[in-house]
């Protein structure tokens, strides 16, 4: 998912859009990023430490690929107060490889990256530094030995001294830190050992040999630990291939528990879309990406559901009046591009946690009052907040698709005098303009009703649509869709 502006040609009095791939809009954005690498290096650093820190990052691979730009492109100061951020940054040891991968495409090692990188290995404690040592070992073609080899850290600490000659391979044990010692052991330990030793220690499975990780007592000793909510909700086809999830099984049972558990949801800050994510792909019994399949065991499937809407008290509102116009086209049935939801439960979802958790909103469809596209018109749908998805996906299916123009949402707002702060378009790739510009008709709104009204379009697939005036900080375009928009929608709303 990227967000972007720029511009469009128009054909005919309408808005035609060229498909782009995936990767050419992530070009396209990149370029975004240096430049304002190389023009004001220090804002840039302030922005990325800013939304990591503050956990408003959906996934922290932008905020590295950034760090790597300012650290490498900027003035010489710039590029110093991008490397004192890294340990801000990449809280990881999985983060911090891919940054070392992001950088080699901008500048090679000199003595300020040696520099960053080694307080990154000598600012952490001790204690956490072990756990990354051994819980991310290796990640994007790099590991700890390398980084440590590159980067040459200094300390006085004993301990921490022969922490770094152990993951270089100059010692073979290392007395004193226990969590290296339960590693150690379960490295070379029977599998019938091993989950004595993750009680034991409370190892984690990243620091557990593969041929553990085939084993169900291994998993049962696991979840007796306790699996955060994200890492539980990914292993649930190992959990049922392994036979830990048959329908009538104890463990299913506090499996099902957790999964549903509102406070794990709260603490963990799932968005209910991460669930739908996790419901789809298990109910399915297939992996999307490869060839693993599963039975789905039935408490599981119900669980996963149940948990879809206890999650909605883990998004917090924006506070803002809200007003979702829906595509209802039949396009909106495909599949978006690397999830296993069609653009339309998608849509439907984000209407339905929207319409939970915002005290004002009105969600609309794009339909058609004569059968033509240029006779679209909007139709209020029947989606609240005590829904069902099944419900929300119906109110939005079987409807006279009118044609997705998007200056009609703020001309029906101003029809109604209705009073709204964020219009929120969202379709799979049909987007267009009739005889108003969508950012005219914002204009129009803004100046007749509510100057701070904002303006989102989201579609869902990578098509080169432009509706969002680039020099307007109140317009976005969003472009293809992952459980992080509902996240960014929020802090549009926001003024994040």
């Amino acid at each position: 998912m990227t967000s972007r502006t720029g511009r469009s040609r128009s054909v005919n009095g309408f808005q035609r859009f060229n498909s782009f791939t995936a990767r050419e809009l992530t070009q396209e954005n990149a370029a975004v990023v240096i430049d304002f690498a190389r023009k004001d290096t220090a804002g840039l650093v302030a922005e990325i430490v800013a939304v990591s820190t503050s956990g408003r990052a959906p996934k922290p691979n932008p905020a590295l690929f950034a760090l790597a730009a300012a650290a490498s492109l900027g003035d010489v100061e710039g590029r110093r107060t991008a490397l004192e951020a890294l340990p801000l940054v990449a809280r990881t040891g999985t983060h911090l490889f891919l940054f070392a991968r992001y950088i080699e495409q901008f500048r090679g090692w000199g003595r300020c990256l040696r520099r960053g990188v080694a307080r990154w290995y000598t600012e952490k404690s001790v204690a956490d530094l072990a756990f990354q040592a051994v819980e991310y070992r290796q990640r994007e073609g790099w590991t700890h030995r390398d980084l440590l080899r590159l980067s040459h850290p200094e300390t006085e600490q004993d301990e921490r001294r022969r922490l770094f000659d152990w993951i270089c391979g100059r010692a073979t044990s290392l007395d004193g830190l226990r969590l290296i010692e339960g590693f150690q052991r379960a490295q070379s330990a029977p599998v019938a050992q091993l989950p004595e030793l993750v009680r034991e220690y409370r190892l984690s499975w990243e620091m557990l040999p593969d041929e553990g990780l085939t084993d169900a007592r291994v998993w049962e000793a696991l979840l007796d630990n306790g699996l955060p909510q994200t890492a539980l909700l990914r292993q649930l086809p190992r959990l049922t291939r392994l036979g830990l999830l048959s329908p009538l099984g104890a463990r299913t049972v506090s499996v099902a528990a957790q999964l549903a558990d509102r406070d794990r949801l709260r603490k963990a800050r799932v968005h209910p879309v991460n669930v739908l994510v996790a419901l789809r792909t298990y109910a399915a019994g297939r992996s999307a990406c490869g060839e693993s399949t599963w039975e789905p065991s039935r408490p599981i499937v119900d669980a996963l559901d149940a948990a879809f809407y206890a999650a909605f008290e883990a998004v917090e509102p924006a506070g803002k009046r809200h007003l979702l116009a829906l595509d209802v086209s039949g396009s909106m049935t495909a599949q978006i591009s690397g999830l296993p939801l069609s653009a339309r439960e998608a849509s439907a979802a984000l209407a339905l946690v929207t319409a939970s958790i915002e005290s004002a909103c009105e969600i609309v469809g794009f339909t058609s009052v004569g059968g033509g596209r240029r006779e679209a018109a909007l139709t209020p749908l029947s989606i609240g907040p005590r829904q069902r998805l099944d419900d929300a996906i119906a109110a939005v299916s079987d409807l006279p698709f009118g044609g997705t123009d998007c200056a009609l949402p703020m001309l029906y707002a101003l029809d109604r005098k209705l009073d709204v702060d964020v219009f929120v378009v969202v379709t799979d790739n049909e987007t267009w303009a009739g005889n108003v510009h969508p950012h005219q008709a914002l204009a129009r709104y803004r100046r007749q009703v509510n100057p701070a009204a904002k303006l989102v379009v989201i579609g869902m697939t990578a098509t080169n649509f432009t509706i969002a005036d680039p020099a307007d900080a109140g317009t976005l375009d969003v472009v293809g869709f992952d459980s992080s928009v509902p996240t960014l929608l929020a802090d549009f709303a926001c003024g994040l």
